[in-house]
């Protein structure tokens, strides 16, 4: 398929623009620089209740922003890991994205504001996903959320600790998932497959780019092949719960989540692979410019609702 012509000339006004890479930053000026990609998410939804508050983390106080949809509840619950390399990116840079989903499947939504690198280094950010996710479980009846019907979900980096939280729960004893939503996950830290090749350059992402998140994110090669890091490299995938893998065409990470999907697969995890032709990294965020946007948010909404109508 060639490049989606709304992407090209998203990538066209944005080459216009003239900013240096985030990799060209350093980490604080690029952080900066990526509050502006959380604005192609469009005009926000509004939600029933958004509240910010803070909870007991692995290192101190941990900032987590929880949408609340219509209704009287309890309701299902969507934990939220946001991407941006684990460098950048915060509670607002999907905040459009986790109103749409918290109205379109009625479930609340926890999205997390775990800790970035380099300040802090492997493993705090999946340590801080795990205890979000454990804190959710504990609190359900004080933020009117149902127990059994919890699932995690991200993008790209967010997608990375979505597959890595769910890892931690099935290996520390829970709690119990009943859906991971993988978003053009980070999946793998030896960056060398044919979508790094292909891909490596001229579409937002680019190979340089992830090498420059990762030598901030990660101590060593050795941290790269820590399971935790790069979930690909678990010795299994039985027992997980069942996921849906969004891909992009024309992104880097295209094969290694599109790998990830053929592993849970092989491990008997019921997974449902989608794989967004023409478009670029990043392009779940950016409804208020892509089309395809709007109908990923659409079929992550379809089956975090039918994983959750299961276990009701």
């Amino acid at each position: 398929m060639p490049l989606d012509p709304q992407a090209r000339a998203l990538l066209d006004q944005l080459k216009a623009l003239g900013g240096p890479p985030f990799n060209e930053l350093a980490p604080p000026d690029a952080r900066i620089a990526a509050q502006a990609l959380g604005s192609l998410s469009g005009t926000p939804e509004a939600v029933a209740k958004v509240e910010d508050r803070t909870i007991a983390g692995p290192a101190g106080a941990l900032p987590v922003r929880l949408y609340t949809p219509a209704g009287s509840g309890p309701f299902p619950v969507l934990v939220f890991f946001h991407g941006g390399g684990w460098v950048i990116g915060d509670l607002s840079t999907q905040d459009g994205a986790c109103r749409a989903l918290t109205n379109a499947v009625g479930c609340v939504v926890v999205s997390v504001d775990y800790r970035l690198a380099p300040e802090h280094k492997f493993p705090a950010a999946p340590e801080d996903t795990y205890a979000a996710t454990k804190w959710v479980a504990q609190n359900a009846a004080t933020i009117n959320t149902d127990p059994a019907r919890i699932a995690l979900g991200g993008d790209s980096a967010g997608g990375n600790l979505t597959a890595v939280t769910a890892q931690m729960a099935r290996d520390r004893g829970g709690p119990q998932l009943v859906f991971q939503l993988l978003i053009y996950p980070v999946i793998d830290g030896a960056c060398d497959t044919a979508s790094y090749s292909d891909n490596a350059d001229g579409y937002l992402l680019t190979k340089d780019m992830m090498q420059w998140f990762w030598n901030h994110y990660v101590r060593s090669n050795v941290d790269r092949q820590n399971p935790m890091a790069s979930p690909l490299r678990a010795r299994s995938l039985r027992g997980l719960p069942p996921a849906l893998v969004l891909t992009a065409e024309f992104d880097p990470l295209r094969d290694e989540g599109e790998a990830y999907a053929a592993r849970l697969k092989e491990a008997g995890v019921p997974v449902t692979l989608s794989r967004y032709n023409g478009m670029i990294h990043g392009f779940f965020g950016m409804a208020s410019v892509i089309d395809q946007a709007k109908m990923a948010i659409a079929e992550a909404a379809s089956a975090l609702r039918m994983a959750f109508a299961c276990r009701h």
